[in-house]
């Protein structure tokens, strides 16, 4: 550690001591334009043998006690660099190294249990209910929900999970020590948005060395630090992953998305699937376009659909307009395909060949069948005018149904004809 660091972190040590009560706010709001200060409690918090290090975990703790928000995140974002020091100690079974840091987590696990009346605090969190729209999500896109008795009867209702009250913890033990740091973490992301750069790549460091360390991933990552396996619990990923989305989202894409890819290498090896479910959703709703977009001027890249003010209807609903709409194109498409021929004079005829007779098709269902001289007579001449269509292109406005109603009539005609043996032809247009 240098002299110039060594000399900013005692000057810090033995301000605070001076300071009247009155002025603890006002310090509080100024630390954070002290620029070389936290590089040089990083690199304390990270010497586990500097002289330094005692002092520096009760001033932090101190900051903690204090309730000025503004000290307790001044605290809180050295939490992951803290984090890793005591895990990385406890592998290496070197516990008398590690003793000033174990109380000052220990001292803030205890004073974030209990309220200020010195109650234990139960926290409450309330499922969220797709059939109500969130900033994440809109009932609409889902799709429509069933409405069953079950789904009426649960309507407006909300579910509330609880967790608590937590027991006061003297020491860590192999049986506590996840317990106390995954609650850690918690409190740690409820100050997500007060955190540094520095403090969110710390978490991202964090959750890589957990999940790799002694395993062949840490040769892929080059990572020289220990190489013994650390115990984690899925409550523990979940936490890291939490962080994680954040960092991804503001302006740490490297280091997140690595991170990210570890805590779930080390989710499949551990096989835990809560850590599964969360992480790879998160990888799944990411877009690296709108990420490698971001900036770390307090830029925000997370997606989310904003409920509309107004209402919408789908281009694809069915209406009673667009039925109406659908009618009039077809009609207008049959009246195209009528005007298109004018040799049926405007009258489309489906052709049915009942005898296989060949000849020339007319308009009202007869044929013209060829005689021995080259010329052609018409079919059921007795039908003459009767079987006509009028040629009139007036007739057509007045739709297609009075011309349906008299080709019907020709043709109901011409089958009697042909009963009674007035027909030769033996067939029928329809």
């Amino acid at each position: 550690m240098l002299a110039m660091d060594q000399g900013v972190v005692e000057e810090w040590l033995s301000e605070f001591k001076t300071l009247p009560d009155s002025a603890i706010s006002t310090y509080a709001v100024s630390l954070k334009d002290k620029a070389s200060l936290i590089p040089a409690l990083y690199k304390v918090i990270r010497e586990n043998y500097s002289d330094l290090l005692e002092p520096v975990c009760h001033q932090l703790f101190e900051f903690y006690r204090s309730g000025v928000p503004q000290l307790q995140r001044f605290t809180l974002q050295f939490l992951p660099e803290l984090l890793w020091s005591l895990l990385s100690v406890s592998a290496a079974r070197d516990p008398h190294t590690s003793g000033c840091i174990e109380a000052l987590l220990l001292g803030i696990y205890n004073l974030e249990i209990v309220d200020k009346d010195g109650q234990s605090k139960i926290l409450s969190f309330t499922v969220p209910s797709l059939s109500k729209p969130s900033v994440y999500h809109e009932p609409s896109a889902i799709g429509s929900i069933a409405l069953t008795e079950g789904a009426l009867a649960n309507h407006g209702l909300s579910r509330v999970v609880y967790s608590g009250p937590l027991l006061q913890r003297e020491n860590f033990t192999a049986q506590n020590r996840f317990e106390v740091l995954t609650f850690l973490l918690l409190c740690y992301n409820a100050a997500l948005s007060y955190m540094t750069p520095t403090s969110l790549q710390s978490l991202c460091q964090l959750s890589s060395r957990v999940s790799i360390c002694g395993y062949p991933r840490q040769q892929m990552r080059r990572y020289k630090g220990i190489s013994t396996r650390l115990t984690v619990t899925s409550e523990f990923l979940v936490q890291l992953i939490t962080g994680i989305h954040y960092a991804l989202c503001n302006g740490e894409v490297d280091l997140g998305s690595k991170a990210l890819d570890d805590v779930l290498y080390r989710a499949q090896l551990e096989l835990f699937p809560e850590a599964l479910l969360v992480g790879n959703a998160i990888k799944s709703s990411l877009h690296s376009a709108a990420l490698k977009s971001n900036i770390r001027e307090g830029g925000r890249s997370i997606q989310v659909e904003i409920t509309p003010t107004a209402s919408r209807i789908s281009r694809n609903a069915v209406t009673s307009l667009s039925i109406r709409g659908h009618r009039w194109k077809r009609h207008e498409t049959q009246e195209v395909s009528v005007d298109g021929d004018p040799t049926l004079g405007g009258v489309a005829v489906p052709e049915i060949n009942v005898t296989g007779v060949s000849g020339e098709r007319m308009a009202n269902g007869d044929s013209l069948r060829p005689r021995p001289d080259g010329r052609t007579h018409l079919d059921n001449d007795a039908l003459g005018a009767s079987s006509e269509v009028s040629m009139d292109p007036r007739s057509h406005d007045s739709g297609s149904r009075s011309q349906e109603v008299r080709r019907q009539k020709s043709v109901r005609r011409m089958v009697e004809n042909e009963g009674s043996g007035s027909a030769s032809a033996g067939r029928s247009q329809y």
